[in-house]
């Protein structure tokens, strides 16, 4: 398939740049074959069964971006890809001028960084002076708001742009499907007698990558660190074997789960590169909790995917129509496995 198969037209005043105030009271698209209905997310409940399992990506957003400059003068902005170990990460590096190898980095609190590797487009950099990178980040960094939004993070933003179950450190983007879930929602999940699991897979900024060639199957797309648990996959078998459903929320969770499909059902940690586009086998998600995605973007291929091209193309020109907030901060859709993949 191409490229162009996956755009469509989204005027600029529906994309979401503000989260609303309460969190389950964004819109939820429910798509399905025979009919597409308009929901708030709160009733998600009703989609959900007492022999039903939901998984969601418990990893948490850091303040990714730091600000700081070379020993002559000039600025430079780190943005954080993934943490290697206390002493050395992969992050993108901005500059005015090339970049090389032992460039210095000088930051805030008197902490350093060397440019030790070039990897694909992204940086090795060696971190000196920090006690705890994670609490560093913390005090030091700025959290990167997706760039569409068009504004930096605020206050609200700090709390707002995380997950109510968000635990452990490593995303530089929200899973942000799960978003709409507030505590008393998940209560009432768990007391209608259904279950709720974990993976975590922290997001990378390649998220945002846009795909570049025009066949899709020359895409490379970002690697990712996720992690499944042995309770987790028990949770998995005996929902599959007892007739229930496992809902994904998100995208990031989907693709944890069909990654360790196919490596075997087995507790696991490890790195995904998945690319799932249009004929695509699924293995274990049976329904998807998703926000709306952007033109041309992998996940919008992935989607379609899951429900089937022109479910999917009919779903998002109905939300269009119908004024739904799009993006990260944006409504969510439930999407049912498509036939193709019973």
């Amino acid at each position: 398939m191409k490229l162009s198969d996956f755009d469509y037209y989204l005027p600029e005043e529906l994309i979401a740049a503000e989260a609303l105030s309460e969190r389950s009271a964004s819109r939820l698209l429910v798509v399905e074959p025979s009919k597409l209905s308009d929901q708030t997310f709160a009733n998600i409940i009703e989609h959900i069964n007492a022999n039903d399992l939901l998984i969601i990506n418990n990893t948490r957003v850091v303040k990714a971006r730091l600000f700081g400059h070379k020993p002559s003068g000039g600025k430079v902005e780190v943005m954080l890809e993934r943490v290697v170990n206390n002493n050395e990460i992969i992050a993108h590096v901005r500059t005015s001028k090339s970049i090389k190898l032992g460039m210095q980095i000088l930051l805030p609190n008197d902490v350093s960084m060397e440019v030790i590797e070039l990897l694909d487009g992204i940086f090795r950099l060696r971190v000196s002076n920090t006690p705890d990178i994670y609490a560093y980040l913390e005090t030091c960094g700025n959290l990167p708001l997706p760039p569409y939004m068009h504004r930096s993070a605020n206050q609200y933003d700090e709390s707002r742009y995380q997950t109510v179950y968000a635990k452990h450190n490593g995303s530089v983007a929200a899973p942000t499907a799960g978003l709409h879930f507030t505590p008393e929602l998940l209560t009432q999940i768990e007391a209608k007698g259904a279950k709720i699991s974990h993976v975590t897979l922290h997001v990378g900024s390649g998220t945002f990558k846009p795909v570049s060639v025009e066949n899709i199957a020359e895409h490379k797309m970002h690697s990712e660190v996720f992690s499944i648990s042995q309770e987790t996959i028990d949770l998995i078998k005996h929902t599959k074997l007892n007739g229930g459903k496992i809902i994904a929320v998100g995208t990031t969770s989907l693709r944890t789960l069909e990654t360790v499909a196919k490596r075997g059902l087995v507790a696991q940690n490890g790195e995904t590169d998945i690319f799932i586009t249009p004929g695509f086998k699924f293995e274990i998600v049976d329904k998807l909790i998703t926000n709306f995605h952007l033109p041309k973007s992998t996940l919008l291929m992935l989607v379609s995917a899951f429900s089937g091209k022109e479910l999917i193309t009919n779903a998002y020109q109905h939300a269009i129509n119908n004024k739904y907030r799009f993006f990260s901060y944006g409504d969510a859709m439930l999407l049912t496995r498509g036939e193709n993949n019973e």
